[in-house]
């Protein structure tokens, strides 16, 4: 009996570190999907001449580099999560 609910626990809490690292993955992916869409903007912006352009790819340029932020700290937080 004390074998089966070892073997239990050790499943359930090898399932918990699966899914925690498969949260910091994730959240991992999503950080390097918004830098590469910021440093596309960004060179868009260089590339346009039209002013009203520039500055809309700016703007999009910033507005994924704070997602990317927003999703390295995710990744963070979940990787230190792993093993607790």
């Amino acid at each position: 009996m004390k074998k089966l609910i070892l073997a239990l626990a050790i499943v359930f809490a090898g399932g918990a570190s699966v899914a925690q690292t498969k949260d910091a993955v994730k959240e991992s992916g999503k950080a390097v999907a918004e830098k590469a869409m910021e440093g596309k903007e960004a060179v868009q912006a260089a590339a346009t001449t039209d002013p009203a352009k520039k500055s809309m790819h700016k703007a999009k340029a910033k507005s994924h580099k704070a997602k990317a932020l927003k999703h390295d700290r995710k990744a963070k937080a979940a990787g230190e999560q792993i093993g607790k």
